[in-house]
């Protein structure tokens, strides 16, 4: 994680956390604000990355161990991994995109029980989880994938809306 919250990226640098706000498997982060009741939108680019998750996730998600990301565990995220792309519902869903994204919008109706993507450079939908029921605080959730990722292209939490 960059000084300014900003970027995730893998490197020699990094070191697994022990505190219990840590992921301790995964080359992954929970963003700084959390949102309830309301609506929210954020954006990140994934230019160049070749692994990723990144969606929202429930503020008590466990963050130990091998952890299934799907909606019942608190995680409504879709990813990149070995060149193909899925939502990571329940079962996971695969997705048949047109061209790789290189920046994904993630928008939040906590009220209505959505979330949707939407592949920003093209201004398609990626994938909508519909009539969720959100009891928590959502936080901004972006992940590199597991410790053997080695890309060292950051994941980029952009605040510069196009």
């Amino acid at each position: 994680m960059s000084d300014g919250g900003k970027q995730v990226r893998s490197g020699n640098t990094q070191t697994k956390g022990k505190g219990k706000h840590r992921f301790d498997e995964y080359l992954a982060v929970l963003g700084k604000h959390a949102y309830s009741p309301s609506y929210f939108y954020f954006e990140v680019q994934v230019k160049g990355q070749t692994q990723w998750y990144l969606g929202v996730a429930r503020e008590s998600v466990n963050r130990k161990g091998l952890i299934c990301l799907s909606p019942e565990n608190g995680y409504w995220i879709v990813g990149r991994r070995y060149g193909e792309y899925r939502a990571r519902d329940s079962p996971d869903y695969s997705l048949s995109l047109s061209v790789d994204p290189q920046r994904v919008g993630v928008f939040v109706d906590y009220e209505k029980g959505l979330v949707c993507f939407h592949d920003m450079e093209s201004m398609s939908h990626i994938y909508s989880f519909t009539d969720q029921c959100f009891n928590e605080k959502l936080y901004p959730f972006v992940c590199l994938g597991d410790w053997s990722n080695e890309n060292s292209t950051p994941l980029i939490i952009c605040d510069d809306y196009k």
